[in-house]
């Protein structure tokens, strides 16, 4: 069940972060500018997480919710291929897609997980996941560039819409919801409405959603924009799609070991770290000259600080508030975590458009970096684990 989440993971956020590379190609045919194909994607990473999907996984069957969730991403990829203006780009790339990709998305996979695995492998585990979707962009960045090159953008978002509908079968090697529950024998399964009430009422909780966000808003910049900023800074679109790919392939390795940390030492100095980095990575990438080198470097770089604060955070909220409604619960702060990305894939769009330039909001992204450290400080993740 984890490789087959790692694998859904792989191919659904592979697509989706790898959306960047057509962001020129498909402005410039169907137009008339950025803006509307950054606003699909901003509407795709805000439905994303809606924990609608976690809910109904944790309520009746996580098989179900990834195999009708499958259908949806498939199908809209295969409709955004047939457009011929920009006034479908919200409807298919955005809520159709966005709506399919919700139920893809961190909070179901890592639900399901969640309840399975040892509390003791929890983190670890998480990270797998995490590694799967950084695969992605590894494997489905440079083969989207390539698709666009030699068969153009059409023909790659049909590829893509068949191979997340060839996907969908992997959601029958998910358990059953009585099999879930079977696993969880002995522990006290309480109420979803108890349980929202103990997060709402969960300081530390409150404060992981909220630096979520921080977290979306980063990776909803880079995956839609770091391409095309590159493009305007005059290196090329297959460099371009590398430095995204060595972000992804850094990635598969550093999210299982910020698992691994996790399982032995305090997630949140761990996240602290990850965000405290990120600040200092943007900074170095507006101050020193833009090349091939040093954009293939700041992708190495981000790269490892990319995922690792996916499997901290949600084995963090894990520890405080159990695991039986993890997928609603984690999804609720996934949702903090798209709001962030939707604004991330929208914002720098906009402002382009209006003033030329993605400087602006490269400095909001470190004074989010700094602000997100600061509210990671007060959050208490020591203690006993809650049950479940």
């Amino acid at each position: 069940m984890v490789l087959a989440g790692a694998v859904i993971g792989l191919l659904s956020m592979g697509i989706r972060q790898s959306l960047g590379v057509f962001l020129l190609a498909v402005s410039e045919d169907l137009g008339p500018g950025r803006e509307p194909f950054s606003l699909a994607v901003a509407v795709l990473s805000f439905l994303m997480g809606l924990p609608v999907a976690g809910y109904l996984a944790d309520r009746y069957d996580h098989r179900r919710v990834l195999l009708v969730c499958s259908l949806l991403y498939g199908g809209a990829l295969m409709m955004v291929s047939q457009l011929h203006s920009s006034g479908g780009l919200v409807l298919y790339l955005g809520v159709v897609a966005g709506l399919g990709t919700s139920g893809l998305s961190f909070g179901v996979l890592m639900g399901a997980v969640g309840r399975l695995v040892p509390v003791g492998r929890r983190s670890a585990m998480m990270g797998v996941i995490a590694a799967g979707t950084s695969m992605g962009m590894l494997l489905v960045a440079p083969a989207a560039q390539f698709g666009l090159e030699a068969f153009g953008w059409r023909a790659s978002f049909a590829t893509m819409g068949a191979v997340v509908l060839a996907m969908s079968f992997l959601a029958f090697l998910f358990p059953r919801q009585a099999a879930m529950q079977a696993a969880q024998d002995g522990v006290i399964d309480e109420s979803f409405g108890v349980a929202v009430r103990k997060a709402r009422r969960n300081r530390s909780y409150l404060l992981l959603t909220t630096g979520f966000f921080v977290n979306g808003f980063h990776i909803g910049m880079i995956v839609t924009h770091l391409p095309a900023y590159l493009i305007d800074g005059g290196i090329t679109g297959t460099v371009a799609s590398v430095v995204l790919a060595v972000i992804g392939g850094v990635n598969i390795f550093s999210s299982p070991m910020f698992g691994r940390l996790g399982d032995r030492l305090r997630k949140r100095n761990l996240l602290m770290l990850i965000y405290g980095t990120r600040a200092v990575l943007i900074a170095a990438l507006l101050i020193l000259p833009l090349s091939p080198a040093t954009a293939l470097v700041f992708g190495l770089c981000i790269g490892v600080m990319w995922m690792g604060a996916v499997p901290l955070t949600s084995a963090t909220v894990a520890h405080l508030l159990g695991a039986r409604y993890l997928s609603a619960l984690f999804g609720v702060v996934f949702f903090s975590h798209q709001i962030g990305a939707s604004i991330g894939g929208w914002l720098p769009g906009r402002v382009f458009d209006a003033t030329g330039s993605y400087l602006p909001v490269w400095l909001l992204a470190i004074a989010l970096s700094v602000a997100a450290f600061l509210i990671h400080l007060p959050i208490r993740d020591r203690g006993t684990a809650a049950p479940g």
